[in-house]
């Protein structure tokens, strides 16, 4: 009789099977809670295409998935602010693009947006990691004087945070598109900064 171990798949391909069913796994249940928070794990079984048994080997209950997806969620935003060039872009520009990969995040987790949705606070929780992020940002355009430098940069990264979630609070309850929110949050954002230029680059009125 032929060795078991002759058939079995080698480490590397049962690594690289479980990557994908975990990741498989992962985008499930951001897709279905975005829908339902209070879906089941056969919900998220059936979504990510493996049995209830297979999430189980990955995640031993649901409380540990969530949080393997916040964890998941945060590390992708930390990405999006990498891949922003928020230190070396014009601080206008910068802001923008900040704000963009917030809109970007949102639109791909939606389900943080629900309040039913009892998440847990991440290790790598974006609400530490982005706001010094953006305080720096506003802090290199007042020293170059293309924001106002009479506010400090700590309340207008404050504020900036809270004008987007603000309008991320919009779309969700329908008042405005995805597209308008955005648009007029980076005016009025770049507005609270006190920036000298418009939020496509066109100079202000005085």
């Amino acid at each position: 009789m032929a060795d078991s171990q002759d058939t079995a798949p080698p480490p590397r391909r049962r690594r690289s099977d479980a990557r994908r069913s975990i990741e498989a796994i992962l985008d499930a249940t951001r897709l279905v809670l975005g829908e339902r928070p209070d879906a089941s794990m056969e919900d998220i079984a059936a979504r990510a295409g493996v049995t209830r048994q297979t999430v189980y080997a990955h995640f031993p209950s649901r409380e540990a998935l969530v949080a393997a997806l916040v964890e998941s969620a945060a590390a992708e935003y930390a990405a999006l602010l990498d891949e922003a060039g928020l230190d070396t872009a014009p601080p206008a520009e910068a802001l923008a693009r900040f704000l963009g990969a917030g809109w970007r995040f949102v639109d791909r987790y939606p389900l943080l947006l629900n309040p039913a949705t009892r998440l847990p606070r991440p290790v790598r929780d974006p609400h530490d990691l982005a706001p010094p992020r953006l305080e720096r940002l506003i802090q290199r355009g007042q020293r170059t004087g293309e924001f106002e430098p009479s506010i400090p940069a700590a309340w207008l990264s404050a504020a900036v945070f809270g004008l987007q979630h603000t309008a991320a609070a919009q779309v969700s309850a329908g008042h405005l598109t995805a597209e308008e929110a955005a648009a007029l949050c980076e005016d009025s954002a770049l507005r609270l900064c006190g920036a000298r230029t418009g939020s496509r680059g066109a100079p202000r009125n005085p």
